[in-house]
């Protein structure tokens, strides 16, 4: 804004900064420049992916050159979108070769949302509920994460000596899961943020897959989902305790189911869903894990 104060500061000579005040603002800058810079010389492709299902619509991220760990994303209900698709152009940034795919190609293309902060659950849940069940539908993401990791071996930008990592909001935090446990030997690590459906008494619960899942795994849990269920975050712990391969699961203490993404609707109050300081905290997190785990 022509007001703000800050475009004041900056139209000051740098020589008015201190010394130590200036040499922080040029590195900043060549910090952002460097952002950029590998944001540009990411490579985006739609791709179309041959599953048992039929064909899915997909979008391929990757460095310019080279060869990379791979990493499947998986989406909320409202599904591959603008928001989905600049989180993979982030991740490939960061030296990734990422799939996003469509997980509703069984009910026809992407996309089904473009803006999820205009979605109405009053008016659109009978739209997202099949959508959601197209995929979750016993035996569905399994046969498609197969799919779709054979995709991201088969292609040059991903270095196949690599594990794979795969992360996943809201609806995808339980397929994260799913794909652990049906592809152990290839994947290495998986994120679930704000996942929902974690844990259940019935016998196709994503938490009782633990003892299949070789990966390393981190849970982001909202505060409102925690509310609702305040014992799954301790049977999800147990169960990967259990496994002998200990998961990293914590509580967002001021976060509501959804507030990684962008495009999320606000809560019924008004509040905004997305918080951007939490979920770069959580952007954080799955860096760590990655960097960690994909060797």
């Amino acid at each position: 804004m022509a007001n703000d104060p800050q475009d004041q500061k900056e139209n000051e000579s740098s020589s008015s900064l201190p010394r130590r005040d200036f040499l922080t603002s040029v590195a900043a800058g060549f910090a952002v420049a460097g952002s950029a810079s590998a944001a540009a010389s990411v490579v985006e492709t739609d791709v179309e992916i041959k599953t048992p299902d039929g064909t899915c619509d997909a979008a391929f991220f990757h460095p310019a050159s080279g060869s990379h760990p791979g990493v499947l994303i998986w989406t909320d209900a409202f599904g591959l979108r603008p928001s989905m698709r600049e989180m993979g152009k982030r991740l490939a940034a960061q030296g990734y070769s990422v799939l996003v795919p469509n997980p509703f190609y069984r009910m026809g293309k992407a996309p089904f949302f473009t803006d999820a902060s205009t979605v109405n659950f009053g008016r659109d849940r009978a739209k997202i509920d099949p959508l959601m069940t197209s995929v979750t539908a016993d035996g569905n993401a399994e046969k498609d994460a197969v799919a779709y990791i054979a995709f991201l071996d088969a292609q040059k930008q991903v270095n196949k000596s690599k594990k794979i990592g795969t992360q996943g909001y809201c609806m995808g935090g339980g397929l994260v899961m799913r794909t652990a446990a049906t592809v152990p030997d290839r994947v290495g690590a998986g994120g679930s943020f704000h996942g929902g459906g974690l844990v259940s008494d019935k016998p196709n619960s994503p938490h009782l897959l633990a003892p299949k899942i070789k990966a390393k795994m981190y849970f982001g849990i909202a505060m409102s989902d925690d509310k609702q269920r305040p014992d799954d975050k301790d049977k999800l712990k147990e169960a990967f305790i259990a496994a002998g391969n200990p998961a990293e699961i914590e509580v967002y203490s001021t976060c509501f189911h959804g507030w990684c993404v962008p495009d999320m609707p606000k809560q019924a109050d008004g509040t905004p869903t997305y918080d951007k300081a939490e979920a770069e905290r959580a952007w954080g997190k799955l860096t760590v894990l990655y960097k960690g785990a994909l060797a």
